[in-house]
C-alpha cells in the first residue's frame, strides 16, 4: 500500500526531530559526567613555578623538520620489546622499549601521518609537541596476548606504518580530567593562544576537544619538564590525528590524512575579515573556541614564523611522515595557498 505524501513527510520529521534529540542528550550526557569526573579529580598537582605555550624557535629556517622535535638523533632504533597494549584511544596503541631503552607509544590507523606531520609544523613555530616519528617497518620482540594491535602485527610481529611517541618517565603528565581548555588557561588573549588556534586551522585539525570533553578523552594536556628557571608547566595539544583532511563538525564530512579533502577545502580557508575580525571557513570539535576572534595582527605574528618555512622543509616534514611522492607535491602546495591567505589578510592592501 503506497502511503500518502503527508504520511510520509510526517515520518521524516518524526525521524529527524528523535535524531537531533538525540544527539542533543548524548552530548549533555557527555557534559554532564566530564563536569562530574573534573569535580572528582580535584585540583592539578601542580610544581611548577612558570607557565608556557610557546617559547621562540629562533631561526625557523635553519630547523630540521625531517627529525622534528626529537631531532635525529632521537628516532626511535631497533630492536623493539614489547611492554604492554593499550585498550583505550580510537586507534590501536601499545608501549615498546627499544634499542636504547627509551619507552615509546606505538599507534598504528588513520592517525600515523597525520599527527608525524602536524608535530613538525607546529614545533617549528615555537609550540610544545611531543618526540614522535613514523616508523615505516619493524618487528617487536615478545609481543603476546594482543587485541586490537593484534592485527598491526604478523605471525612474526613484524610491523608497517607506525606512529612512535616517545613516554619519557621523567616528565610529569596532567592528562584528562587535569589537562587544559581553550576557555580556560593561562593565555587567554594572548596572540600565542590565537596562533596555536590558526596553526589547527591551518592544518584541518577538527579532533579540538579539552579537558570539557574529558567524557570523550582530552586531546590538551600540562607537561612539567625541568629548565634552567626551575619546574615548568608547558601546555600542549598531545592528539593531532585528526589532520590533514577536511575539517568539518561531523564524522560525515571531516576526515584524516585525505589530500584530495584538504586541497578541496583549501580556498574556504580565510574567508575574509569582518570588524577587525578574521573568518575561516573551519569546523570542528570546538569551532566558537578555536575559530572566533582572531584579528589581523594575531594572523601576523604568526605569519613572523610560518612565514620562515621552506619548501624543502615542508618536503622534509611530509617525506618524514610518510607521505608518497603526490600526496607531499599536493600537500606542499595546498599549505603554500593558504600561507599566502594568511598573508593577505595579516597585510591588507593600503586603500587607494
Amino acid at each position: 500500500m503506497k502511503l500518502p505524501i503527508e504520511s510520509i513527510l510526517l515520518w521524516s520529521v518524526i525521524s529527524i526531530a528523535g535524531i537531533a534529540v538525540g544527539f542533543y542528550l548524548v552530548h549533555f550526557a557527555w557534559r554532564t559526567f566530564g563536569a562530574w569526573k573534573i569535580r572528582q579529580a580535584g585540583p592539578r598537582e601542580l610544581t611548577a613555578t612558570r607557565h608556557a605555550l610557546w617559547k621562540d624557535p629562533g631561526n625557523v629556517a635553519a630547523l630540521d623538520l625531517s627529525g622534528g622535535p626529537g631531532g635525529a638523533d632521537g628516532r626511535p632504533v631497533p630492536p623493539f620489546r614489547f611492554v604492554e597494549e593499550h585498550v583505550s584511544g580510537t586507534q590501536p596503541c601499545m608501549s615498546v622499549i627499544d634499542g636504547k631503552g627509551r619507552r615509546w607509544r606505538a599507534k598504528w590507523g588513520e592517525e600515523v601521518n597525520s599527527e608525524t606531520f602536524a608535530i613538525r609544523l607546529v614545533w617549528a613555530c615555537g609550540y610544545f609537541a611531543e618526540i614522535t616519528h613514523f616508523v615505516p617497518e619493524g618487528q617487536v620482540e615478545g609481543a603476546k596476548e594482543l587485541q586490537r594491535t593484534s592485527a598491526c602485527l604478523d605471525e612474526q610481529h613484524r610491523f608497517t606504518a607506525s606512529r612512535f611517541e616517545l613516554d619519557d618517565p621523567a616528565v610529569k603528565k596532567h592528562f584528562e580530567e587535569h589537562s587544559w581548555a581553550w576557555n580556560d588557561n593561562p593565555f587567554l588573549g594572548s596572540r600565542e593562544l590565537q596562533g596555536l588556534k590558526i596553526l589547527n586551522m591551518l592544518l584541518s585539525n577538527w579532533d579540538t576537544k579539552d579537558r570539557r570533553d574529558v567524557a570523550r578523552g582530552s586531546n590538551t594536556a600540562i607537561f612539567e619538564e625541568t629548565s634552567r628557571g626551575g619546574r615548568e608547566a608547558r601546555y600542549l595539544i598531545t592528539d593531532w590525528g585528526g589532520s590533514m583532511g577536511s575539517w568539518g563538525a561531523n564524522a560525515i564530512t571531516r576526515a584524516r590524512w585525505d589530500v584530495a579533502a584538504f586541497v578541496a577545502q583549501t580556498p574556504q580557508f580565510v574567508t575574509g575579515v569582518e570588524d577587525g575580525v578574521v573568518k575561516f571557513g573551519y569546523s570542528g570539535q570546538r569551532t566558537e573556541d578555536v575559530a572566533t576572534g582572531i584579528t589581523p595582527d594575531d594572523v601576523a605574528w604568526l605569519c613572523r614564523y610560518l612565514g620562515q618555512m621552506t619548501d624543502q622543509q615542508l618536503d622534509d616534514a611530509l617525506r618524514s611522515s610518510g607521505a608518497t611522492d603526490d600526496e607531499r607535491d599536493q600537500f606542499r602546495t595546498a599549505i603554500r595557498d593558504r600561507l599566502t591567505q594568511l598573508q593577505r589578510v595579516a597585510s591588507p592592501a593600503p586603500r587607494s
